[in-house]
């Protein structure tokens, strides 16, 4: 999916997902940049390398049509994908960067990018040796930070954190608050004391029922059901 908003504006997303597309635009306009908010889209469903390259292409060509002189922002993010491979997706990415990495930089487009999920380790390494190799400056996070941060840090509204070591697949997240836009004080009751969890969310017999023709993700949860020998599929219904 793809709409144009605005196309003179500076901010552009590439974002996985329809319900993470909607909080990244969501908190573009919460920052007060809802003006510059470009385009609305979202790529998802595991797509291929191919069709991530002609995707990220269009965006890309799209954001060279007319020049700003302060430069513009595209901010490519989603949440922790369940079956999506990350690093397939970035090759993509990747071939639309070498193909544009001299109008990037002639447009001055800072690039900003939030990922996680299958692979997303390699993804993200492979993507921060492309911008390193073609001088293009990526900021590159994982799920080490949180799914809107790198909204505040490219807008220059929060210091940048220091990007995490890819050496290695992250620990679990550690993560700070980070200013919203006219937040108010939270009036939340605190947690109750730490007890026995005693609460049963799900037994072998538990079922779900999947909206949408989810081929691949149903595909993958019967395939885990066989795995663990489960006498009964987890799927009910699609």
């Amino acid at each position: 999916k793809l709409t144009i908003l605005n196309d003179k504006g500076r901010v552009w997303t590439m974002v996985a997902g329809g319900g993470a597309s909607v909080v990244y635009a969501d908190t573009v306009a919460d920052y007060g940049w809802g003006h510059e908010l470009a385009n609305y889209g979202e790529y998802s469903g595991a797509p291929s390398t191919e069709e991530t390259f002609v995707y990220a292409k269009t965006l890309l060509s799209l954001m060279m049509k007319y020049k700003h002189p302060e430069g513009k922002f595209l901010i490519i993010g989603g949440g922790i994908a369940n079956f999506t491979d990350v690093a397939a997706t970035f090759t993509g990415l990747i071939k639309a960067l070498e193909h544009y990495s001299s109008d990037i930089k002639e447009h001055k487009i800072q690039i900003w990018i939030r990922r996680a999920g299958p692979n997303y380790v390699e993804g993200l390494r492979k993507v921060k040796a492309a911008s390193d190799k073609l001088g293009l400056g990526l900021k590159v996070y994982g799920p080490e930070t949180h799914i809107t941060a790198v909204i505040p840090m490219a807008l220059g509204l929060m210091e940048a954190l220091p990007e995490p070591d890819l050496s290695q697949a992250c620990g679990p997240p550690v993560r700070k608050m980070i200013p919203g836009a006219g937040s108010k004080p939270s009036t939340q009751k605190p947690a109750p004391p730490a007890s026995t969890h005693t609460i049963v969310t799900a037994t072998p017999e538990t079922t779900s029922i999947v909206f949408g023709m989810q081929n691949r993700a149903v595909q993958g949860m019967l395939d885990f059901d066989f795995m663990c020998k489960r006498k009964k599929p987890s799927v009910e219904a699609m």
